[in-house]
């Protein structure tokens, strides 16, 4: 199982100027190649692939204007060819977007192979560095001696801290032991997730608590003039303040994903089109700041690694509409409606918690009909809910 260990890394001022310098080619020969296969794609309409990619960087090498292609490691460069062709392999899979040009106020990064790092003793020996970079290993049951990382990328965001990400190859993790509980998980605005079980798990809003303070520090950059120093320093505060929000918020989805793969032997959400949710002017602000995309694909991954179960149901089940008790299913129900009382068997509903409970329900079945419990491509792969024997009829009970 291939691993990820990131560190924060403190690199000096000559190791700051070979990694800036190596950054600077790495975003240049990206950008090259990008508009080179784009031409040989809608120009003369051929295909690139990676050798081909790696001659023309050898040409880029021998223009006398780029000379100082030469002067850092040619591994990072390299590897720009790999990495863009397996974006593009995405992009035609559907899982990604089209490549975009890289921007030198972005983040910056540089992978290196085996052949242009040395990890001994756990210490890091870059290519063209004379000392190792140092860093502060942040798991204090591993030794970082005993590690063997195959690939290293370094890395510097906006705000200006430096990242050290190590890809190692470890062992499979045990499975967790059964408990026999199941949940079903209802994810919204206002309450960020609510189970079958009746908890309400609240929306902590980082983005909106910190937006005074975002809007406050937006100000000041756009007084500064274009250019100037201090224009620099106000732009680092606002990567700054904009880093203390992602960071808070993948640190909560962390801890409720880890608790709910912990606590439970199956998980039951709701395939939810974010990408078109966010359409919605009004409530695309609330929606990105839950990062509802986020949480799925880290409850993937850990329920694969610890021997869990997730369930994903169609994302046009009415799981709201429908009555949890006699499965009576109302025409219409307003996003306003938190509550509502079915007209069947009088049951009075809080509008999450009864969708939690339809989820569950729905997910139940659809392993019951043989259905896969796991969607690693959900945009391709529809749920099998719909194998379900129930009628989806207005105001008819389900039975």
């Amino acid at each position: 199982m291939r691993t990820a260990f990131k560190v924060r890394a403190y690199p000096d001022a000559q190791q700051a100027a070979v990694l800036n310098r190596t950054f600077g080619c790495v975003r240049l020969v990206w950008n090259r190649t990008l508009a080179w296969r784009h031409a040989r794609w809608y120009g003369e309409h051929l295909s690139t692939n990676v050798p081909q990619a790696n001659a023309y960087l050898t040409d880029l090498k021998r223009d006398s204007e780029l000379a100082f292609l030469r002067e850092v490691s040619s591994v990072p460069l390299q590897q720009v060819s790999r990495i863009q062709q397996k974006a593009f392999v995405n992009f035609f899979a559907g899982r990604a977007r089209y490549p975009r040009f890289k921007s030198r106020t972005g983040r910056q990064s540089a992978e290196y192979t085996r052949s242009a790092f040395r990890w001994r003793d756990g210490q890091l020996h870059l290519a063209k560095m004379e000392t190792p970079l140092r860093f502060v290993w942040s798991w204090p049951n591993i030794d970082p001696a005993s590690i063997d990382p195959s690939t290293v990328t370094v890395s510097r965001d906006p705000d200006g801290r430096w990242y050290v990400s190590l890809a190692v190859d470890t062992a499979e993790p045990q499975a967790l032991p059964g408990i026999g509980t199941v949940v079903g998980v209802d994810l919204g605005i206002t309450d960020f997730a609510v189970t079958s079980d009746g908890e309400k798990i609240p929306n902590p809003r980082h983005l909106a608590r910190k937006a005074a303070n975002l809007a406050r520090y937006q100000r000041r950059m756009a007084r500064c003039q274009r250019g100037s120093n201090n224009r620099a320093k106000a732009k680092a505060k606002v990567a700054r303040a904009h880093r203390k929000v992602s960071a808070a918020r993948t640190d909560f989805l962390h801890r409720v994903s880890t608790r709910l793969v912990r606590d439970n032997d199956v998980i039951v959400v709701e395939d939810l089109a974010v990408a078109n949710m966010v359409r919605n002017r009004k409530l695309a602000k609330a929606i990105s700041d839950c990062g509802w995309g986020t949480f799925r694909r880290m409850l993937e991954y850990k329920t694969a690694r610890h021997g869990r179960n997730l369930i994903v149901i169609n994302r046009w089940y009415p799981s709201s509409k429908t009555c949890s008790v006699c499965g009576h299913l109302l025409a219409k129900l307003n996003l306003s409606t938190r509550t509502w009382q079915c007209p069947s068997c009088r049951t009075l509903h809080d509008r999450d918690v009864n969708a939690a409970k339809n989820i569950l329900a729905a997910g139940l079945a659809v392993t019951a009909c043989g259905g896969d419990v796991r969607h690693p491509e959900p945009a391709r792969m529809q749920s099998p809910v719909k194998q379900e024997p129930q009628p989806v009829r207005v105001g008819i009970p389900r039975l």
